[in-house]
């Protein structure tokens, strides 16, 4: 398996099991970490921070790699998100994350993208489109 697979892989399976390990074992002391409504942490000690009280609010139940794709030191995963919050709130979404790695093997910058996975389309009955009556998710 390919190091950058493992480490991402590494990085999943911590939310799935938060008492698993550190975060400075994955990213770079200065990494940039980018979710995909907004939210941005500088810095490893922050991404950790935000690891730490993040699962005092909810769990991840399911973050499963779909593929991965590779050009020099930037590596593309595609995901299946799932998280149930502490409130009883859950979302699902598939997602991609751009990585961009430094040379000492560890993640220096990630970049979320989402998806709604609840999807349609839109022409399916011809024109005009039809839209469903119902807010745009956050990411």
């Amino acid at each position: 398996m390919d190091e950058r697979e493992r480490i991402v892989q590494q990085w999943f399976h911590l939310w799935l099991n938060p008492a698993g390990g550190a975060v400075s074992s994955i990213f770079t002391p200065d990494a940039v970490y980018i979710e995909s409504w907004g939210p941005e942490y500088h810095g490893c000690e922050a991404i950790q921070h935000w690891f730490d009280e993040w699962n005092t609010r909810g769990q991840v139940v399911r973050w499963g790699i779909k593929q991965f794709f590779h050009k020099d030191a930037q590596t593309v995963v595609e995901w299946y998100f799932k998280n149930r919050m502490n409130s009883g709130a859950a979302e699902a979404f598939d997602g991609m994350s751009l990585i961009r790695w430094a040379p000492e093997g560890k993640i220096c910058y990630l970049q979320e993208f989402g998806c709604n996975k609840d999807r349609y389309d839109p022409y399916e009955k011809g024109d005009p489109p039809q839209f469903r009556e119902q807010p745009a998710n956050w990411f």
